[in-house]
């Protein structure tokens, strides 16, 4: 009987410990995870973009400049409003003409060009043939300006061409459109110069208070020089207008005095850019000489002439025009006429095609 009952109990001990070995253990107690806010992730400031492009604009005191006047007002208004965060980025971008003015294109412009400090500038027609035959590194975009020389007289001799002779005239930018063609207009009238008639070459500061003064008699200066003097010496009178006298002698081609032109590299680099201007120039131009009292106040804003009032009077008589694509070959004709008259005016040749830019 103690051996069933012995038995039994061990029995019953295997079936405990089987039954324990199958239950599910319990892992250790976990402690509930402390309450914590959620992290705000750093969202990094958006990078500002301006809604302009820089165009790097070089211009000339006087009729070459003239016409970009509303052009520049046009700009730098969109370009203090961008500066304090008003503009309507609606209207899109816009581009800003970071200004270079001078007065000699030889000493203000050309370097600027040739070192990239410039992008689009404005210049005489001969100098922009000379820097295309030189190293191909511009194209022209643009005629700005025609005829603006005038001879002006304090006194009452001088009608024509032929009565310079024996006379001594007084000029300035010797070395461009000016000297070639007044020597090409002097020869065609019969006269040889510095033989026939003598030409005195200053600055235009001095040509124009010589004259202004009566220091002097005769003098050649554009407009709107040739104007600021008129006002300032009721005696001074306009004696010949070179237009006048282009078209006597029967040369050929239109007398193109002012051009503007671009770096080659940025035509291809930024073509949008370049039509872009070029709409805005002919706006701004045609604004210029259709409203003179408005764009006079600008044009002395901006220093291209010193006084509203002479600009105001000078705009009728600037010969301002923007002629673009294929009206640019029409100056190829005046360039003939310098070349012929000496073929170092334009550097030596006729330019190809491939300095028009024609869309």
């Amino acid at each position: 009987m103690k051996q069933k009952l012995l038995s039994l109990g061990l029995s019953l001990a295997l079936v405990l410990g089987l039954a324990a070995g199958c239950a599910p253990k319990a892992g250790p107690e976990e402690s509930p995870a402390p309450e914590t806010s959620s992290p705000v992730a750093e969202t990094p400031p958006a990078e500002t973009v301006a809604p302009y492009q820089t165009i790097r604009l070089g211009l000339l005191n006087g009729p070459t400049g003239m016409g970009a006047a509303k052009l520049l007002a046009d700009s730098d208004a969109a370009f203090a409003q961008a500066e304090e965060g008003t503009y309507d980025t609606t209207e899109g971008t816009f581009f800003h003409y970071e200004l270079t003015l001078g007065s000699d294109p030889s000493t203000d412009i050309v370097p600027k060009l040739n070192n990239g400090e410039l992008d689009i500038a404005a210049v005489p027609t001969n100098l922009a043939a000379t820097l295309y035959n030189k190293a191909g590194s511009i194209r022209l975009l643009a005629l700005n300006t025609l005829g603006v020389l005038h001879i002006l007289e304090n006194g009452d001799t001088v009608h024509s061409m032929a009565d310079l002779g024996g006379k001594t005239i007084y000029s300035i930018n010797q070395g461009t459109n000016t000297e070639y063609v007044l020597n090409y207009l002097l020869e065609e009238s019969g006269l040889t110069p510095g033989e026939d008639v003598t030409i005195e070459w200053k600055t235009s500061e001095e040509v124009t208070a010589l004259m202004a003064s009566g220091g002097i008699d005769l003098c050649m200066l554009p407009v709107p020089a040739a104007t600021s003097v008129m006002m300032q010496n009721a005696d001074v009178r306009d004696a010949i207008d070179l237009n006048d006298v282009w078209q006597d002698v029967g040369a050929a081609g239109t007398f193109t005095m002012g051009c503007v032109v671009a770096r080659s590299d940025f035509v291809e680099e930024h073509p949008e850019a370049v039509d872009a201007f070029l709409t805005e120039y002919a706006a701004s131009i045609a604004y210029v000489n259709e409203h003179p009292e408005e764009a006079a106040a600008l044009v002395e804003q901006y220093g291209i002439v010193p006084k509203a009032a002479v600009a105001k009077a000078a705009i009728p008589q600037a010969n301002m025009v923007c002629l673009t694509g294929d009206e640019l070959k029409g100056i190829s004709d005046y360039y003939e006429v310098l070349y012929a008259a000496d073929p170092t005016s334009i550097g030596g040749a006729i330019p190809d095609d491939n300095f028009y830019y024609i869309p």
